[in-house]
């Protein structure tokens, strides 16, 4: 399903996040602490302290998809400078993320824009 949002905006939560909490509870976060409309196209990425799972929030339509992704190493996740921010990064970026690379791939090929 993820891979099935196309053209949308990705925010990372730069810093750990307690991932107890609930869907409202992330969505008060992109909006009160970042200020940002959750209501957007676009994926609210969060990590918790260990770095070893995320949470990405997404609003569709009616309602809210949370994904949720447990991994037996470690995200190389942005740390946190001072108050809450959200970083705005590309779906390429994201996806290194996922697969435990880092936010800057100075060997990647560039990206093709069709």
């Amino acid at each position: 399903m993820l891979n099935q949002i196309t053209s949308c905006a990705v925010y990372l939560a730069c810093g750990s996040t307690d991932l107890r909490k609930s869907i409202d509870a992330l969505a008060a976060v992109v909006k009160y602490s970042f200020d940002l409309d959750v209501l957007s196209n676009s994926l609210f990425v969060f990590c918790n302290r260990d770095r070893n799972e995320i949470k990405i929030l997404y609003w569709d339509h009616n309602g809210f998809w949370l994904y949720c992704r447990l991994d037996s190493g470690r995200f190389m996740w942005p740390r946190q400078n001072g108050d809450p921010s959200a970083m705005a990064v590309s779906r390429r970026q994201l996806q290194w993320l996922l697969d435990g690379l880092a936010l800057e791939q100075h060997k990647a090929h560039p990206e093709v824009l069709a």
